[in-house]
């Protein structure tokens, strides 16, 4: 039977950006957002443009926030990002609009193939469509759509896409009930 080699990894043919951008980026990140100091969302907001992110209108985030890449990453408007909140956006990560992203969710866009010798890299985007709410430390898998005001649970982890207007619980993660939203008139 085959065992893992991981001297075999090669990791090469991933290229997210130079050297000067990642590192740049690894300090602005370490500075300005994984940080309880409370910089204001308008300056996170700038830098994440800055640094290649598209990012709408009236965007919240909070203090230790982690983001790997951010010209990997589309946030639309009216979204909040929670305390302790890690995209770790090897791959592309859209966010729709009023989005929110509970303290310490776990936005994850790669894997390792446990099938191969050398334990390769899998890259898998993630969407989130408008109206979504990720629970306090729940994860969203890579290639996961979390479809239209879809809701995952506190601690729970999808694995799969999330159907619209249903709130998933568990790990992994299973359809729980319908999310009715009322008229707040």
């Amino acid at each position: 039977m085959n065992k893992v080699q991981l001297n075999q990894y090669n990791n090469k043919a991933y290229k997210p950006g130079s050297t000067l951008k990642k590192t740049l980026w690894y300090f602005t990140n370490m500075f300005f957002f994984k940080t309880l100091l409370p910089f204001p969302s308008s300056l996170k907001v700038a830098l994440l443009k800055a640094f290649g992110a598209k990012v709408g209108q009236r965007v919240v985030v909070k203090p230790d926030v982690n983001v790997k890449y951010p010209w990997f990453l589309t946030i639309g408007d009216d979204c909040w990002v929670g305390e302790g909140v890690w995209i770790d956006n090897l791959a592309e990560v859209t966010i729709g609009d009023n989005v929110v992203l509970s303290q310490g969710a776990y936005l994850l866009t790669g894997s390792h193939d446990y099938t191969t010798v050398a334990f390769d890299l899998i890259l898998g985007k993630i969407t989130l469509e408008e109206g979504v709410w990720i629970g306090a430390k729940a994860t969203v898998c890579p290639g996961v759509t979390c479809h239209s005001h879809s809701v995952l649970a506190v601690g729970s982890t999808a694995t799969q896409d999330l159907e619209p207007y249903t709130v998933y619980q568990g790990n992994p993660a299973v359809a729980k009930r319908k999310r009715l939203i009322g008229d707040t008139q």
